[in-house]
């Protein structure tokens, strides 16, 4: 397969949505050595799960069906360009190369023309934004707490792996 019909399997994945009451359009494949190892469909509503998005949902079906969470190797197709917490899955995960259809600018444009309608956008600049800074000038008050104990933990899984 090529990779524009990889692309036309996410975009079709997508398009399930509007059939699917609780799924969003948004939809990814992952692709290794040719083949498709794993796909998913923006479930976020339905599971209510925020984390729930097309590339997550490829990638969590991408390793169950390789059985590793490892996925060097592979390349994700995705419906729409990913937000920073699925281009953080994918580069934890491994995946190589990633394609997307529609560019964030181009879906705010379209989904800020629904009217009145509450469709939990992500605003993705705030994202980018708030992610590249220290956890200290975030936005999101947070102190760090019961360090030691937390510390402890991770010496004992450390000398037991």
């Amino acid at each position: 397969m090529t990779d524009e019909e990889f692309m036309r399997r996410a975009i079709e994945i997508a398009a399930r949505a509007l059939d699917d009451p609780g799924c969003r359009p948004y939809g990814g494949v992952v692709v290794k050595d040719g083949r498709i190892v794993g796909e998913g469909i923006n479930r976020s509503v339905i599971d209510l799960d925020p984390t729930s998005h097309g590339e997550t949902e490829a990638i969590r079906d991408a390793c169950r069906t390789l059985g590793t969470t490892n996925l060097t190797g592979c390349t994700l197709y995705a419906s729409c360009e990913p937000c920073p917490l699925c281009v953080a899955a994918m580069m934890i995960a491994g995946i190589d190369r990633m394609y997307y259809a529609v560019s964030l600018e181009e879906s705010d444009a379209i989904l800020a023309a629904i009217p009145g309608g509450d469709c939990n956008a992500v605003d993705v600049q705030s994202l980018r934004d708030q992610t590249a800074k220290p956890v200290a000038k975030r936005t999101m008050p947070s102190d760090q707490i019961l360090s030691g104990e937390g510390e402890d933990v991770l010496r004992r899984w450390s000398r037991a792996a």
